[in-house]
């Protein structure tokens, strides 16, 4: 496929109003899986069990009345919202050519990501499990046994932590802004409340998971990396840690009332 037909591709896609509304109900069940997210890491700061991570979600969501048609919705919404990216990534016309690519980067970066929430959801609505921290800690061992895989570990925590400071910004700036069609007020800095507190929110919890891939790195100790899980739970060992993972719980949370805004007001 050529560029030009590639761009031509994506232009329909972004055209099509079912594609449009698909996209949208992807940001309704990402809001979904942050707020149960959060609700599981306030549950840990109070001393109860569960993954407070996509994989603790997606359990969480299947013991629920509708839960395996609810799991495939968040499934396919996110394929689509994923999609979305990339079609974005393709029509980015920016003039300038770094920033161009910066965006394009970003753009695909966020697309791994919704299919990796995504492709956890299809394992639990097929009937299978998945343990996010598990994988991580695989991972990183196989990174270590490789030659210059302390190198790479140490670049994939900087990353981590860098989209983790990217999101504080994002949300300390609400930067997040220009790409809604603000309402009017009061509701317009109700969506901006909502997308602060929660961009900053995750942004730390992003930031920590860097922080133990960083630890494994230079301990050279696979056990030390973890997902979000980890990150939130590592949070309650720290001076007011308890308080600290309440917070920022309570700021996934945020966040997931920030992307059910988003799905209403997002520029598409």
């Amino acid at each position: 496929m050529t560029t030009d037909s590639g761009k031509a591709a994506a232009s329909a896609a972004q055209n099509s109003r079912a594609f449009r509304i698909a996209a949208r109900v992807g940001y309704v069940v990402l809001g979904i899986v942050h707020v149960v997210i959060g609700a599981i890491a306030i549950s840990v700061a109070q001393g109860a069990g569960g993954e407070a991570d996509q994989s603790g979600a997606m359990q969480q969501v299947a013991g629920l009345p509708f839960g395996l048609l609810l799991l495939w919705l968040i499934a396919l919404g996110l394929f689509a919202l994923a999609i979305w990216q990339v079609t974005e990534a393709f029509l980015e016309r920016d003039p300038d050519t770094k920033k161009k690519w910066g965006h394009r980067i970003k753009y695909v970066g966020t697309a791994v990501a919704y299919v990796s929430i995504g492709a956890t959801s299809l394992v639990y609505a097929l009937g299978g499990r998945s343990d996010s921290d598990q994988s991580s800690q695989t991972l990183t061992a196989q990174l270590l046994a490789a030659p210059g895989g302390v190198v790479l570990l140490v670049v994939v925590g900087l990353v981590i932590v860098g989209i983790g400071i990217a999101f504080v910004y994002r949300g300390a700036t609400q930067r997040f802004a220009k790409h809604l069609s603000m309402p009017a007020d009061p509701v317009r800095k109700g969506v901006l409340t909502l997308g602060t507190v929660g961009y900053v929110a995750k942004g730390i919890a992003v930031g920590v998971v860097g922080v133990l891939w960083l630890v494994a790195s230079l301990t050279q100790d696979a056990e030390k990396a973890g997902g979000l899980d980890a990150a939130l739970k590592s949070l309650a060992d720290l001076p007011f840690g308890t308080i600290l993972l309440w917070l920022v719980g309570a700021g996934l949370i945020v966040y997931g009332a920030y992307c059910f805004a988003r799905a209403r007001y997002a520029r598409m």
